[in-house]
């Protein structure tokens, strides 16, 4: 299964893979999904695009009427909402940083390492993402919204205020004293519900694909290529959930399970790869199979670096 794969060592964290048939590998900043109008520095892009082109520094992606998703480190997916613009500051593994110009952008954060400096500016003010969960950012009302998780927003040199779960950061001069809390089922807008759905897929592809690597010489988790929804999936040492409750879960299965017929939920996931097609519109081929949900903001695991 190996010969397949092309591997690059990264920093003892993990790889990013990809099989032969499928895109370049994964680095921060790769273009993992789009839907509608997006442009990367005015350039419109398409669905050949997604899991080749990359943003670098400097560079800019926008949207008019149309969503996109940008892969940060092996876990972490940066969406940007309609009418919306994010800057890539930093793409390394290391200190990832990307500003939001205009707009909406959220961050799900299913996996995050003591090595991964994770940020995010909304209005000139720095936010790290430290902990996994669910994050959004507002440039019209610059905010930061804790729905899951733990975040530090820098209010002045070396100083920081943390914000934990259900509670919002105003990130403008006057306003920032405190954080306010918010009532999460009432605050799931559109970015949020279509962000959902897309965690779900993605934990669909994750538990697809992974049996390809089941047993597989020096499997290490990361980015793999799935043909089938043509997107990456992130699939890891362990079980783990996203923010939204969907599992995901490593090559060799968990709790008796396996990557193509373990439990969640009490739901039976999967029915072993190429058995069912995904993507109803979400991606490439396949037609989605049902009784995959998952519910809320459920489990998860890791922390960050930084300001814990």
């Amino acid at each position: 299964m190996m010969s397949r794969l092309t591997t690059i060592a990264l920093l003892g964290i993990g790889v990013l893979c990809t099989p032969v048939f499928g895109a370049n590998s994964a680095h921060p900043g790769t273009l993992n999904y789009i839907e509608g109008a997006a442009y990367l520095q005015g350039k419109l892009l398409n669905e050949k695009d997604v899991g080749s082109v990359e943003m670098n520094a400097g560079e800019e992606l926008s949207t008019m009427t149309g969503k996109a998703e940008i892969l940060l480190t092996p876990g972490v997916f940066l969406r940007v909402d309609d009418n919306s613009a994010v800057k890539m500051i930093s793409p390394d593994i290391t200190r990832t940083q990307v500003e939001l110009d205009r707009g909406l952008a959220s961050v799900e954060v299913d996996e995050l390492h003591d090595q991964n400096d994770l940020e995010i500016v909304d209005a000139g003010v720095t936010t790290q993402l430290v902990k996994t969960g669910y994050y959004e950012f507002d440039a019209s009302h610059p905010t930061a919204m804790v729905f899951k998780g733990k975040a530090a927003v820098e209010v002045s040199d070396g100083k920081y205020k943390v914000v934990k779960n259900h509670h919002e950061f105003a990130l403008v001069g006057g306003a920032r004293e405190k954080a306010a809390s918010f009532d999460a089922d009432g605050a799931d807008d559109d970015l949020y519900k279509w962000s959902s759905l897309r965690s779900e897929y993605l934990a669909e592809a994750s538990n697809q694909i992974g049996g390809e690597y089941a047993g597989a010489y020096g499997f290490s988790p990361g980015w793999y290529w799935d043909p089938y929804m043509w997107d990456y999936a992130f699939v890891g040492m362990g079980p783990y959930w996203s923010p939204f409750g969907f599992g995901f879960y490593p090559p060799w299965g968990w709790g008796g399970g396996y990557w193509g017929g373990g439990f969640y939920g009490g739901r039976h996931i999967g029915r072993g790869f190429g058995g069912r097609g995904y993507g109803g519109g979400m991606g490439r081929g396949g037609v989605r199979g049902g009784g995959f949900h998952g519910g809320g903001f459920g489990g998860g695991h890791g922390g960050g670096g930084g300001h814990r």
